[in-house]
């Protein structure tokens, strides 16, 4: 036990079967340890009991000791647990090592930019998903439409811009109520291009229900309308 306190030595120390350097770092452990506590307790009367039996058997000279085969059985139980524990530790470790090339591997299939990321990422477009496209700008996307109590949460994947522009994603009703679900900036080389394929992918919210909007449209911030989704 000199390299870990193990509370399977309370039976050892209530016979006095620790070495002494065991001993020590045990009793160590003993004041802080309230389930040790509670064990010794428990085990003060047995321990009387067997030194009792061991006098019985050396003799007065040796009024302490327990019993050989108690000796030689306690022995063996220590050896058998510091066993098994070993055994647990050495199978956790593995799992965990290979828990963690998992992980390594899925991030490497999941980073377009040839970084493995912090975590696995969900699929970014979730829910009923609709999808649009402009010829005249290049534009395409899809929304994906999860209902909420709140409203709606809008997944979006925009492709085919380019930079630099300030735009965002508006919600538009049935009735022409207008609800902006998001914005961002399209740096230089854009997203879903020649030259850089990955495209935008982001999420916001309406507090639109599902049933009442109509489509979604992908605007300017200084006027004009890249891309029209209808549902």
């Amino acid at each position: 036990m000199s390299a870990q306190v193990e509370h399977t030595d309370v039976g050892a120390y209530a016979l006095g079967l620790l070495e002494e350097g065991d001993r020590r770092a045990f009793e160590a452990h003993l004041r802080g340890c309230g389930s040790c506590q509670a064990e010794m307790r428990e085990m003060s009367g047995t321990a009387s009991a067997l030194s009792a039996l061991g006098a019985g058997e050396a003799g007065a000279d040796d009024a302490s000791a327990p019993p050989a085969p108690v000796i030689d059985m306690m022995r063996r139980k220590r050896r058998a647990d510091r066993r098994s524990r070993r055994a647990a530790l050495v199978i956790g470790t593995a799992a965990a090592a290979g828990a963690l090339v998992a992980g390594v591997g899925v991030g490497t299939v999941l980073d377009d930019e040839g970084e493995a990321p912090k975590a696995p990422q969900a699929p970014p477009i979730a829910g009923e998903r609709f999808t649009g496209t402009n010829p005249g700008t290049g534009a395409s996307g899809m929304v994906g439409l999860v209902d909420k109590g709140w409203g709606t949460q809008v997944s979006l994947e925009l492709r085919g811009i380019k930079g630099p522009l300030r735009c965002h994603l508006e919600a538009v009703s049935r009735d022409g109520e207008r609800s902006v679900v998001a914005g961002w900036r399209v740096p230089d080389k854009g997203y879903g291009v020649p030259g850089q394929p990955k495209p935008l992918v982001m999420q916001g919210g309406t507090g639109l229900t599902r049933p009442e909007i109509s489509r979604f449209e992908v605007r300017l911030d200084d006027g004009g309308t890249l891309l029209t989704i209808p549902l």
